[in-house]
């Protein structure tokens, strides 16, 4: 089977003798291209992780990442899109993902959790590349990457690497199935690596959820198994019960890593030839058992049972209110054609007049509405799929959330009543098409994970489409799930921290508290709801970006942008549907709007959110329910250890930052509309605007931008451009430390950042440490350490760059959890990583050196798979008024003539006593902690869970609690209050990076 499009991408599809199937890509026209740039390494999946620039807001979940950091911020940007079909782009990095038809429904019923253990054990080495890290240590010495997930019914790993080193990446990473060693000594330090994902996995409300949902299913049905697995399924439990675990790892994997269970995708500038021939001679020693799929296709209908259709209340996490109903419904994946669930799903989500959101937003009872089947394999797999409606409310809509079901329900009955309607379809099949064909480029890695899940689920004619397009407008398939979305066979979960204390039950992985009602009264009125839908608009992206600087009082601020994006909302909805974006985020300095979308309707929404700007007014009750809102946002990012964390060291390094805690004090005043509204007129009548447009807007329409807002706003700007910055603390030439305790009791995660302070460098240097950090990335380290970081915290080891407003550092992050490790033991074993990495630089061969800076050289040389990349990058140059826009060809001249002595000599002058070192400790509640703290740290183990759930999990979070340090860093000068500390410091002044 052969593909090719417009000359220049290719593919080829094979099944090899052993069953293994597999679809190659190539770009022929790059193929012939002596340049092969090297994309950048994988980002962490983490919520939010801060990396270079870090003098931004980060409050908020409309937030962009540039190149080198995590500086946030919204631009101006013009894309215009040329092109024909979804594949014909440059291929910038070789990548590859197979997936494998198997997962944790499969899981024996004596050993929860197998699956995903063996995803973790086949990367502990094979019979032909013994090292037990060693294609993870090959990947980061080539610009690549890695990464495996266990889903219900499948598992995927996936790869990428420079394309030279793709054949021999290929054959170490084929050889997980081939002859993985899985030696009986790793399986107890593995077990602690899942264990640590399950113990970060609990803080997560939609974890919660899913555990609870699956625990309703009816006995024998794999959805009610425990999917994570731990310790205590993997390793304890099995001991006492004499079963060998290695062994029936091994079973599991001579059973289920079968070729005929497995589809590739293979992604580079190589010819079709070359990859075919790599395919055929490494693929075709996976061994094939012969035995039949795995099936549960005859396990439909999970929930028929009595505890499926009731009420369920459950204490999230999370400070806030969410209603969620759920359908559980035959299995859709033969409808794919057709989509049924999402046709239904564009109608419930739908935000426009009319609609279920608009109406519960008018009466102020919710702030959010999703509506739909996530096509996770728990929401959909052979055996049924999930249809959900999940609401964000408010404390009003908690208060009537019986009435939200009921408007729910009501519009759900006029849909059945009416049926489906074909010119709706079309006007989503359209915008669906349109989507698909003029989608921004996927990262290789990322395209071919998707791909070889697509092989499983899909004839190949549809390998690349299956997912996306709506095919065939067919009513009847449509009608079949519609008029199962009834009353009395919903399942209703109602989440609220009002319901702490109050709930008498405990899931059993996730200690969930919840209490069980009977289903709510079936509906017994409706009202028809309207739709608007309008034509979808020509092929172009806008990213707009307006920078206003004010003095800002930033509790109103954070509630101006909030009802502003509320107050848009129905307005600018039709554009939404039409593919055109905009994001409002109150950032540190000023308003960010970014914009994107089809070039020809942009500036109407432009003009739309600025007539909203100018002319801004809420009502009591809005005003109130985003108060609320607020709190709960604030709430939630303190709770978090990683978020804590960065507030407590940017208000220690930033001078006058204002911290999310001290937010959540604001908040808790008595603030009315009066105030909001005379913020808001200060706030227009005197602003400095600053945009950045790439694209295909002309100078002259770029002016009508700026001049629409000041025609319209008709504001005053200041007699000078302001300074968009925070003044930076230098730090004293000892190592101080800052340990407070977790705001979450439920939580035992902790977090250690051990950061030190460089100070005002130039351009050269701030380049060096990039390299430093991508030496740290790839470089083996000692056994001891190896150990630590390679098994136990594997995934959560995070050496970072940091550009903190001007003033360089380096960081190293570890997530633990207080279950295993006490804060001040982690911060040893960072120490002794630190010296290991110093040995292991100083003996590095030059050659070895030089390719990781020939590997850095690369990637800033890579080509740009995306336009708003580049924005990303100019925009960090305008918003810190450094306008560097070629710093990137001046970093590859640094990085041209360094040396490895020049690097180890950075290095080691951060290594000593009079370092400027700040170690930020984040202490979860657990054993370890416990032995250090005493009776103040309150154990999450599994033998006093139940004390825990008797008292609440929710707690002050006005105020931080400072711990003293453990005799091992006794030495360390404590920080037990952070004005005090920082007042007596010298402050560094603003610094550019020019030269």
């Amino acid at each position: 089977y052969f593909l090719k499009i417009n000359n220049s991408t290719c593919f080829r599809y094979i099944e090899l003798s052993n069953g293994l199937k597999a679809l190659l890509i190539s770009d022929l026209t790059q193929s012939e291209s002596n340049r092969e740039p090297v994309a950048k390494e994988e980002e962490d999946s983490g919520e939010e992780e801060d990396g270079d620039s870090e003098s931004t807001n980060e409050d908020s979940n409309c937030v962009n990442k540039c190149k080198t950091g995590d500086c946030q911020f919204f631009t101006v940007i013009l894309i215009f899109v040329d092109i024909s079909y979804k594949m014909s782009y440059i291929i910038s990095q070789s990548a590859a993902a197979l997936c494998i038809s198997v997962g944790s429904f499969s899981d024996p019923a004596d050993l929860p959790g197998l699956a995903h253990f063996l995803e973790h054990m086949v990367f502990m080495g094979s019979e032909k590349y013994p090292a037990e890290n060693g294609f993870d240590a090959f990947l980061k010495k080539h610009g690549g990457s890695d990464n495996a997930s266990t889903d219900c019914e499948r598992t995927i790993f996936k790869f990428d690497v420079q394309r030279k080193y793709l054949r021999e990446a290929l054959d170490r990473w084929v050889q997980f199935f081939i002859g993985p060693l899985m030696i009986p000594d790793a399986v107890d330090r593995e077990v602690e690596a899942v264990d640590s994902e399950y113990q970060m996995a609990q803080p997560l409300d939609s974890n919660r959820k899913e555990m609870l949902f699956g625990g309703l299913a009816k006995a024998g049905h794999p959805m009610s198994k425990f999917f994570w697995g731990n310790a205590q399924t993997l390793k304890n439990e099995p001991r006492e019960k004499n079963i060998d675990t290695y062994e029936r790892l091994r079973e599991f994997w001579r059973r289920y890593y079968s070729a005929h269970y497995m589809t590739l995708a293979v992604q580079s500038k190589e010819t079709l030839d070359n990859l075919e021939e790599w395919v055929r001679a490494i693929c075709i020693k996976i061994p094939n058992n012969g035995q039949p799929r795995a099936d549960f296709s005859d396990l439909q209908d999970p929930f028929d049972t009595p505890d499926f259709n009731k009420l369920y209340r459950v204490v999230p996490v999370r400070k806030i209110h969410a209603l969620t109903i759920s359908w559980a419904l035959p299995p859709q994946d033969k409808h794919y054609r057709v989509k049924p669930l999402h046709y239904i799903s564009w109608l419930i989500g739908h935000e426009g007049a009319g609609s279920v959101l608009s109406l519960l937003r008018k009466k102020c009872w919710a702030l959010a509405l999703f509506g739909g089947n996530s096509e996770s394999g728990f929401d959909q797999n052979t055996t049924y799929s999930i249809f959900s409606v999940s609401i964000t409310l408010s404390d009003e809509g908690f208060q009537n959330f019986f009435q939200v079901i009921h408007i729910v329900f009501q519009y759900l009955k006029m849909l059945q009543s009416v049926g489906p309607q074909q010119r709706i379809y079309e006007e989503i099949q359209k915008i669906e098409a349109n989507e698909f064909h003029y989608q921004e480029q996927m990262e290789p890695i990322e395209f071919v994970a998707n791909i070889c899940e697509n092989m499983q689920l899909f004839p190949k004619e549809d390998f690349l489409r299956g997912d996306q397009l709506m095919f065939e407008y067919n009513p009847e398939v449509i009608s079949a799930p519609l008029t199962l979305l009834t009353p009395a066979t919903a399942n209703i979960l109602l989440l609220s921290p009002e319901h702490d204390g109050r709930c008498p039950l405990n899931e059993k992985w996730f200690g969930t508290q919840y209490s069980v009602e009977g289903n709510p009264p079936p509906q017994r009125i409706w009202e028809k709801c309207g739709f608007v839908f309008r034509d979808p608009p020509v092929i172009t992206h806008l990213n707009k970006f307006i920078y206003i600087n004010l003095k800002l009082i930033l509790v109103l601020f954070d509630l101006f942008v909030n009802i502003l994006a509320h107050n848009l909302a129905e307005p600018a909805y039709d554009a939404d549907v039409a593919q055109l974006e905009y994001m409002l985020f109150p950032g540190d300095h000023g308003l960010f709007i970014r914009l994107k979308g089809f070039n020809h309707k942009l500036p109407l929404l432009l003009n739309l959110i600025v007539d909203h700007l100018a002319n801004f007014s809420t009502a009591p009750n809005v005003f109130s329910m985003y108060i609320e809102q607020l709190k709960k946002t604030y709430y939630i990012i303190l709770i978090k250890p990683d978020r804590l964390g960065r507030d407590v060291r940017l208000q220690i390094l930033e001078h006058h930052r204002w911290s999310v805690m001290q937010k959540y004090e604001a908040i808790m005043a008595d603030l009315g509309v009066t105030d909001l509204m005379d913020f808001v007129n200060r706030f227009k009548a005197e602003l400095f605007v600053e945009g950045l447009i790439q694209g295909n807007f002309t100078s002259a329409e770029s002016k009508e931008f700026l001049q629409y807002f000041i025609e319209k706003l008709q504001y005053k700007a200041p007699p000078a451009e302001p300074p968009v910055l925070f003044r930076v603390v230098e730090l004293p030439q000892t190592h101080h430390l800052c340990k407070v305790q977790s705001l979450n009791k439920a939580d035992a995660n902790s977090e250690v950042t051990v950061y030190y302070q460089t100070g005002l460098k130039n351009l050269r240097e701030h380049t060096l440490m990039e390299l430093l950090v991508i030496v740290f990335l790839c470089l083996n380290i000692s056994a001891t350490t190896q150990i630590l970081f390679d098994s136990f915290f594997r995934y959560q080891v995070y050496p970072s760059c940091r550009n903190t407003s001007g003033v360089l550092g380096f960081s190293v992050t570890v997530e633990t959890q207080a279950t295993k490790f006490s804060t001040d033991f982690v911060e040893g074993k960072i120490e002794a990583f630190l010296v290991s990495f110093g040995e292991k630089m100083v003996n590095l061969s030059d050659e070895a050196f030089q390719t990781q800076v020939t590997a850095l050289i690369k990637l800033k040389e890579c080509e740009d798979t995306q336009l708003g990349e580049e924005v990303d990058r100019n925009w960090f140059e305008v918003v810190t008024q450094q306008y560097v826009f070629d710093r990137l060809n001046k970093e590859i001249e640094v990085l041209k003539n360094v040396t490895k002595d020049e690097l180890v000599s950075f290095f080691m002058e951060h290594r000593h006593a009079s370092s400027r070192k700040l170690s930020i400790h984040v202490v979860g509640f657990g054993e370890k902690e416990k032995e250090t703290h005493g009776d103040d740290q309150s154990s999450s183990s599994p033998e006093s869970q139940d004390t825990e759930r008797k008292t609440s999990s929710y707690g002050d979070v006005s105020e931080l609690i400072f711990l003293p340090a453990s005799p091992v860093l006794a030495k360390a000068s404590r920080i037990t209050d952070i004005r005090a500390f920082t007042s007596s410091l010298n402050l560094h002044p603003y610094h550019k990076i020019l030269q």
